[in-house]
């Protein structure tokens, strides 16, 4: 996964600002925004991953099943909740693996990146 260059440099506007725990793990805290943009790009990659073609592809590999929208979820981490947008799928089956479907609680972090690795996500 790669960050994008607006999310470093929104990170590092965080960072310098940061005076207190709260500014970090807070509502709209540096590490908080960090760790929803992270799990939003690890869907979409899972999604690219399930459909067999990225984003915006003009290849022929996506005919079939394609990208539907987006819904929202909020999860419970250990921080805190956290607002995700989570991408669909037209028929429906897409099952994402770092945030599950009707999942509501995130544990570690870790965890799910790990497990991710092992399957070569």
């Amino acid at each position: 996964m790669k960050l994008s260059e607006a999310t470093i440099e929104q990170l590092q506007i965080d960072l310098e600002k940061a005076k207190s725990y709260e500014d970090l793990m807070g509502k709209d805290g540096a590490i908080k925004k960090l760790l929803k943009s992270s799990l939003e790009n690890m869907l979409e990659s899972e999604l690219s991953d399930h459909l067999g073609y990225e984003k915006h592809s003009t290849s022929e590999d996506n005919i079939g099943n394609s990208r539907n929208g987006k819904t929202r979820k909020t999860i419970k981490t250990n921080e805190g909740k956290i607002d995700l947008t989570i991408p669909r799928d037209r028929n429906s089956n897409f099952d994402p693996v770092v945030v599950q479907k009707y999942e509501k609680t995130l544990g570690p972090i870790e965890d799910k990146i790990i497990s991710m690795s092992s399957r070569g996500g």
